[in-house]
């Protein structure tokens, strides 16, 4: 399924949503200038399993050069398709999500997701020795948090290549199947020795999205909780 929009206008402009988008585009068409060099780039700044699971590989690495991947993996992409899908995915869910959480949480919210996508993804394929690269798992984050934060909200979609023709879903549908289908493969790609089933990273998207509806629902509660001590005032 692909979203074209929502029905839900943002209250302000998405500062961070579309800051973000510059960033990932901006480090794609660095990609595409690197030439042969890509290859050696991705080895060392995307997220490769096995140095981490390897004592004696993870031996060969400073401790910050660990932690950096888990940053920059969630910058890079590996063709067109990849990086405006996951863009344009943002677009859609991200500008009501910073609505609700302000910009510097959505942005931690971002961060955090990948890097909760990028250990479970680790977790899941402790013996793989390609390097993940994406948003995909903190777009997946922003989107968990959407599920939690609008449900009710009306999705424009199409399932390509199946469906062109555009039709509405609930959101709590929409991203509801999205999940149990990251989830459904995800349990097929352990099957498969937990390997990339299909060259997606399917645990990646599943860390993601629980980290963001969780988190998402942590600070609901909060907030909940603290309007309930004013009102008690």
């Amino acid at each position: 399924m692909f979203p074209l929009r929502d029905n839900i206008p943002s209250a302000r402009y998405p500062v961070v949503t579309v800051l973000l988008i510059g960033v990932n585009l901006a480090v794609f068409f660095w990609e595409l200038s690197l030439g042969r060099q890509l290859n050696d780039v991705l080895l060392h700044l995307g997220l490769v399993p096995l140095r981490y699971t390897s004592l004696e590989l993870a031996a060969h690495f400073h401790p910050v050069a660990q932690v950096v991947p888990f940053f920059t993996s969630i910058f890079l992409h590996g063709g067109w398709l990849h990086v405006l899908g996951n863009l344009w995915t943002l677009w859609i869910f991200g500008d009501n999500v910073e609505d609700r959480l302000g910009h510097g949480k959505y942005l931690l919210l971002y961060l955090a997701s990948g890097i909760a996508a990028g250990l479970l993804h680790i977790l899941t394929n402790v013996h793989s020795p390609i390097p993940t690269i994406g948003a995909s798992g903190a777009v997946a984050g922003v989107m968990g948090a959407y599920f939690r934060f609008y449900p009710h909200a009306r999705v424009l979609t199409i399932i390509p290549p199946f469906f062109f023709t555009p039709f509405v879903l609930p959101a709590v549908l929409f991203l509801g199947f999205w999940f149990l289908l990251q989830f459904f493969n995800g349990t097929l790609s352990l099957a498969a020795s937990g390997r990339e089933f299909g060259g997606v990273a399917w645990w990646a998207h599943v860390g993601g999205f629980g980290f963001g509806l969780v988190a998402s629902s942590l600070w609901s509660r909060r907030r909940l909780r603290r309007r309930g001590l004013e009102a008690m005032d």
